[in-house]
């Protein structure tokens, strides 16, 4: 939710920003809002008069009583009585017309940053950079359903009789490298200098509307059917939800947090669920980080934190490359945004592994999260990260560290996870 003052004073750079995400739609909102907030301050500005006029007749009536004046002070008293009235009706227009200009202002896209491509979804995105040689071996890379199998180490036939489409059991010592994938990726967070939390699996919904779009909503949560709780998608809902309503002190920040849960997602709609894999599934689990900080701070670390994924991804032998999302993939709250894509050698091409984003002071004004200033309180910019995500994350490690016998190169910084195992290799049949 972008500041009420840019709706004021630049309503033009509003509507450019709207079309530079291709959204002209919503063009008329920036017009509506713009009335609506004039008429809420004529609106003050009256209840103003209103008020300073009751405090003049209220202090005369006092007077004409003393002056045995019972006809006028009768008078000034029906003249309060109205006042209080007219007040009462300002009010809940005021409420009326506050509500109206913020559900107008919630689908009205964050000012994007000067600095992100313009295009109108994720086929025009830019490839920034890349890191470590996207190989293709000599030897065939099966399908990572095929590898897996190989280990027996996913049964999705068991899990569609307990959960249906979308579920699945993992096993032996894949399970295990998957949780070693999640628990270096834990601590090299931690060594990072972020705080580890295991943050609520749910949410309320005052929770979820501060920190993504409605559409956004819909589209991916589980709602608890007679609850208001929502299963997270994806920790840093909860994690920054964390901060909703308060005030923070300026040595607190910035917050660096890092937090693992499992996500729960509905992953309907046009790509729909994998049906023999992992790519797309309804539950998955994923380490994640966050900041909190100062506004001039946060392109700072968005920097620091996108880098973070590509280390910790080239640290599994994994080339990865950096995607900058142009202006139409971006979602509504965000500045700016890029994805972590992992090279596929089975495919020949790159997948998304992680995605880093700056919301700017949007979500901490849904929120209502703030910091103590010298000259007043002030949004703070907040950040999320994708540390690593299973089994995305174990998809691309399979692959890239497939050997031609079927066995799998455990990267070195997993062994002391693996109980110092270098390869895992296929069931014997």
């Amino acid at each position: 939710m972008i500041d009420i003052k840019l709706i004021r004073e630049e309503r033009d750079l509003v509507k450019e920003n709207i079309k530079k995400k291709f959204q002209d739609e919503k063009l008329p909102l920036v017009d509506e809002v713009y009335e609506l907030d004039k008429k809420v301050r004529e609106l003050k500005q009256k209840g103003d008069n209103l008020r300073s006029e009751k405090n003049n007749v209220s202090g005369e009536i006092g007077k004409l009583i003393k002056e045995q004046k019972k006809d006028e002070a009768e008078a000034k008293k029906k003249r309060v009585a109205d006042i209080n009235n007219e007040l009462i009706a300002i009010e809940e227009e005021e409420t009326k017309i506050n509500e109206e200009i913020r559900t107008k202002m919630m689908v009205i896209p964050q000012i994007i940053d000067k600095s992100v491509p313009i295009g109108k979804d994720d086929s025009e995105n830019v490839e920034v950079e890349r890191f470590g040689e996207p190989i293709v071996p000599d030897y065939e890379i099966p399908y990572h359903a095929d590898i897996i199998a190989n280990f027996e180490g996913m049964d999705k036939e068991a899990a569609g009789r307990t959960s249906g489409e979308g579920f699945y059991y993992l096993m032996g010592d894949i399970a295990r490298l998957h949780e070693a994938m999640l628990a270096y990726a834990r601590d090299f967070m931690i060594d990072k200098g972020f705080i580890y939390a295991i943050p609520p699996f749910m949410i309320h919904g005052n929770v979820v509307e501060g920190v993504m779009s409605f559409p956004e909503m819909q589209a991916m949560m589980y709602k608890i059917e007679g609850e208001d709780l929502y299963l997270i998608g994806t920790s840093e809902h909860s994690m920054i939800g964390k901060f909703k309503g308060q005030i923070l002190n300026k040595s607190e920040l910035p917050v660096r947090m890092t937090s693992y849960s499992p996500c729960f997602r509905k992953e309907g709609g046009s790509h729909g669920l994998e049906e023999r894999g992992l790519y797309r599934v309804h539950q998955f689990e994923k380490q994640e980080m966050i900041v909190i900080c100062e506004p001039e701070e946060s392109m700072e670390y968005y920097e620091k934190m996108w880098r973070y994924s590509v280390e910790i991804f080239r640290n599994f032998n994994i080339p990865v490359r950096q995607l900058e999302c142009c202006s139409g993939d971006l979602a509504d709250l965000k500045v700016k945004s890029c994805d972590i894509e992992a090279w596929s050698p089975r495919q020949q091409k790159y997948f998304e592994v992680c995605s880093c984003s700056n919301l700017g002071d949007a979500q901490a004004r849904r929120l209502g999260i703030r910091v103590k200033g010298d000259k007043g309180n002030y949004y703070v910019h907040t950040l999320n990260n994708t540390v690593v995500a299973t089994p995305r994350g174990l998809i691309a490690l399979l692959e890239n560290n497939y050997n031609e016998d079927g066995s799998v190169t455990i990267p070195e910084v997993l062994r002391p996870y693996m109980g110092g195992l270098e390869v895992i290799k296929p069931k014997q049949k």
